[in-house]
């Protein structure tokens, strides 16, 4: 059937006002960031003397480097060991009659609700006793428990649409659950995986406030950390302050480009049948 004009027009409308809420900040970001120094430009408009050093400017002055390296670092210690442990559970408990199996997915969800500023006091204090305050570590293991339920719950929701047929079909031919898990299910998790990855991407590459309460080395945060490098005694260099976000945000855009596609197939994955 065909739809009708007037949705059509509906559809679009509402797609370009999203899409225009999401572009234009970033596009006033980068006008700005190619102002003069030590201006403060307003709105939306083009200079007509573009300053590209800003760029290398912002990169100097919150001596970003090492933040980046802090950041990949950490990135590298958070993603793959939580998407392998999310993937793991989540299978086990869609597919695997696992005792409690229940009552721990609630207790998952429950974490889901609690947010970061209600835990940050009680794992200062737990980082602490255990001799992991000011390193990586204290970044790197309270955000993989941070972000495994939500990895679980993800993760749980794609195996739950499996074809049950596959893995009945595995046990005639003599599969046990590992090979079952690793030889059919797993391949087809790829998107769901793909997506799942660049979430937890995102979520550690922009996390702030775990590496500020918890290390005072600021070359062992992350990059968001070296916006504070733009900060002032007596004001915000404004041009610079864009310069060093866009730089921030160029990774993340790089990575969702990469993956987009696979991520688009997992959010459309159980629509149709």
């Amino acid at each position: 059937m065909r739809t009708p004009a007037a949705q059509r027009i509906t559809r679009t409308g509402i797609l370009l006002a999203l899409m225009l809420f999401a572009v234009v900040p970033l596009l006033s970001m980068f006008t700005t960031a190619l102002a003069a120094p030590g201006s403060s430009p307003q709105g939306l408009s083009w200079p007509a003397d573009p300053h590209w050093h800003n760029f290398v400017d912002a990169w100097s002055t919150a001596n970003f480097l090492p933040l980046f390296r802090s950041s990949a670092l950490i990135v590298l210690g958070v993603v793959p060991a939580t998407v392998a442990m999310s993937t793991a559970a989540g299978y086990a408990l869609a597919q695997l009659r696992v005792p409690g199996g229940k009552a721990i997915y609630a207790v998952l969800i429950v974490g889901l609700t609690l947010p970061v500023e209600a835990l940050i006091t009680p794992l200062y204090y737990n980082i602490k006793s255990v001799g992991l305050l000011g390193t990586r570590l204290a970044i790197i293991l309270p955000l993989i428990g941070l972000l495994m339920p939500f990895g679980v719950f993800w993760m749980r929701a794609h195996f739950l649409g499996a074809e049950r047929a596959l893995t009945e079909a595995a046990k005639i031919d003599g599969a046990g659950t590992w090979q079952t898990f690793r030889r059919i299910h797993l391949p087809l998790a790829v998107p769901a995986l793909s997506a799942l990855s660049v979430l937890f991407f995102l979520a550690t590459w922009n996390q702030y406030l775990l590496p500020l309460v918890l290390v005072d080395d600021p070359t062992k945060r992350t990059v968001a950390g070296g916006l504070g490098a733009f900060q002032g005694q007596y004001g915000t260099d404004t041009v610079l302050l864009c310069a060093g976000s866009l730089l921030i945000i160029l990774p993340s855009l790089v990575i969702f480009l990469v993956f987009q596609r696979n991520f688009v197939k997992a959010l459309l994955q159980g629509a149709v049948k």
